[in-house]
């Protein structure tokens, strides 16, 4: 059986293109940030555990008194699990985030004398800390230009015929050789807001999109 070649896009997943598209999604939402609310490298990546599978907006609610009462991995790390669990009764499998941040923060005092590390292989090997988190924290948190793959990244980055791929890892690959070092966090700052305002994942409003002229993506919606 002989299988047909892929049609050729005449949207080429070029550097050009995806510079047009940070231009536009630029303008288009300049308030574009991380939505969860830290003021050091500790802060971000407690709320990143906790945002895993969970509304940024819950966990913005959920951590001002936690970060007011734990204000180093120390204090997370002796705390009384119960406690913990009870501070963030609020957060979706509570149980499993509380045991996995007192976990995570006895490996920072043990390993890396209390200082949350810089280095990806060395994020990579806390406990709960995936590539994902730790791009993001490396991003938002050491002003490192890192891409961390979110559900809208991945969503936004295919539907834009910027990736073929649904790994996580071969996407951040993927975007990592289009959008300029410079531009990679607030990249993923821009698509994360489009995806939530415009490029829902079930009914994506086709005709607002600002970027629908760079974009392979049949529409679903009528103007």
């Amino acid at each position: 059986m002989v299988r047909a070649k892929p049609k050729k896009s005449k949207f080429p997943a070029d550097k050009a293109r995806v510079k047009k598209i940070i231009s536009k999604l630029n303008r288009a939402h300049p308030d574009a940030k991380l939505d969860l609310d830290f003021s050091n490298p500790l802060e971000l990546l407690i709320a990143l555990i906790l945002a895993a599978q969970a509304r940024d907006d819950l966990v913005n609610q959920v951590t001002p008194q936690l970060f007011l009462k734990h204000r180093t991995p120390q204090d997370y790390a002796q705390a009384s699990l119960a406690s913990l669990e009870g501070e963030i009764r609020r957060i979706n499998f509570f149980r499993n985030k509380a045991r996995l941040i007192q976990n995570c923060c006895r490996e920072v005092v043990e390993r890396f004398q209390g200082k949350i590390p810089n280095d990806l292989d060395d994020l990579l090997s806390l406990p709960g800390v995936g590539r994902k988190t730790a791009n993001i924290l490396l991003g938002n948190a050491f002003g490192r230009q890192a891409i961390g793959v979110d559900t809208h990244v991945m969503r936004l980055s295919q539907r834009l015929g910027l990736t073929r791929n649904t790994n996580p890892d071969k996407i951040e690959f993927d975007l990592m050789a289009l959008v300029p070092e410079k531009e990679r966090v607030r990249f993923c700052h821009l698509l994360q807001y489009h995806g939530r305002r415009v490029c829902f994942a079930k009914k994506p409003r086709c005709p607002e999109c600002v970027i629908s002229q760079l974009c392979p993506y049949p529409d679903k919606t009528k103007a």
